[in-house]
């Protein structure tokens, strides 16, 4: 049964997260963030704690955590700084999410104590240029010659995409079946044809790392085909369940980190011979932004509780990572506000988180791809 009070384990591992990152992430993240670069200083340590392999069983490497747990991780980090969560979160949902799910035995020998040790960073392709969440838009093919798949085409926003070691990359095996003709392949950097063609400046999370590949005739063993031919755009739905919840937890640790900013700051700024926590618009703003967390919080340990206990959860996903996204940014916004100008600048954190927050309305599928999605559901429910 689900129980809405953490484990004592969960307590401490809450802990141990928020305690290393005022202690390792608190300090640099601004700095990190104005010179927009990934921070491979962090990786190991990172790694010391084992947030590289959450979910990867201690078997091959890993720390075996449920989806409450990594929740958790990815939410702490986030209230610190979004760049680090999301690039925890994603090596953790996408790549090595997805050889955990469809790998054979001697792919995950192969890839998955690199991955669960942080020797080798993870990412994932499925967004083209001209292809983002209508996936039967993929241009990107793969074609089969002897022993081998030949890949031709690119993939953009991917996360990871300089600093990765081991990709998976969805390609296109049978045009005529459009998004149910795709097939995963695990690439590796520096495999003839495969380039990092472009770094992309974003509005947020400049300290994570996002990139164009490309690929140019690109051979690929046929050991590294992940997963049954043209089954990767169903594998990629299965995937995104779980990592809606990773992303939905990101919002939510940016929108209590704001919060938390607003919070201190209303107390302490004083106005009119008056804390601003005196007022009432500024209470009610608080309000409002904790009890849309705490509403956010409840649907995340709903779906990750499901996810733990082996079921879909397609719905439950899509209702955290909806109004989570929502939620964080709400919280964000409002806790500018409470600053005043001082939130409109950087010497504050919270104009980061909101540009940071950002990211969780759009990434692993847009509001309005979560609206679809849940709409869907209801529709075809007898």
């Amino acid at each position: 049964m689900i129980s809405f009070q953490e484990t004592e384990s969960e307590k401490i591992l809450r802990q141990t997260v928020r305690d290393f990152a005022l202690k390792h992430i608190a300090p640099f993240a601004r700095k990190w963030d104005e010179e927009e670069r990934f921070p491979l200083e962090i990786v190991p340590k990172l790694a010391d704690l084992g947030l590289w392999g959450m979910r990867v069983p201690e078997e091959y490497g890993g720390s075996g955590m449920s989806m409450q747990e990594s929740a958790i991780v990815v939410e702490e980090l986030a209230k610190i700084d979004g760049s680090v969560s999301i690039s925890v979160a994603s090596h953790n949902a996408l790549c090595t999410g997805h050889i955990l799910l469809a790998g054979n035995e001697a792919q995950k020998k192969k890839y998955l104590p690199q991955l669960a040790s942080g020797k080798a960073l993870g990412a994932w392709g499925l967004t083209e240029p001209s292809s983002g969440s209508d996936a039967a838009g993929a241009k990107t093919r793969a074609v089969k010659k002897n022993e081998s798949w030949i890949l031709n085409g690119s993939k953009t926003f991917i996360t990871q995409g300089s600093v990765g070691s081991i990709y998976v990359i969805l390609a296109s095996t049978s045009p005529e079946k459009k998004q149910h003709g795709l097939t995963a392949f695990i690439l590796e950097r520096g495999m003839p044809g495969f380039t990092v063609s472009k770094h992309i400046e974003k509005m947020g999370l400049h300290a994570s790392d996002t990139c164009e590949l490309s690929f140019v005739d690109v051979e690929v063993p046929a050991q590294n085909q992940l997963g049954q031919l043209d089954h990767g755009f169903l594998d990629t739905l299965s995937i995104l369940d779980k990592g809606r919840i990773g992303i939905a937890a990101m919002a939510l640790g940016l929108g209590e980190g704001a919060l938390d900013a607003a919070r201190k700051y209303a107390k302490e700024r004083q106005q009119f011979g008056k804390a601003l926590s005196d007022f009432q618009a500024i209470q009610f703003m608080l309000a409002d932004s904790a009890t849309e967390l705490a509403a956010g919080s409840l649907l995340i340990r709903r779906a990750a509780w499901l996810q733990d206990q082996g079921r879909r959860t397609t719905m439950e996903s899509s209702y955290a990572k909806l109004w989570a996204a929502q939620a964080g940014m709400r919280a964000c916004d409002r806790a500018i506000q409470i600053h005043g100008g001082y939130g409109y600048t950087r010497e504050f954190p919270v104009e980061r988180a909101l540009r940071d927050c950002k990211l969780c309305e759009i990434g692993e599928g847009t509001n309005e791809v979560q609206r679809l999605v849940i709409a869907r559901g209801l529709i075809g429910q007898s």
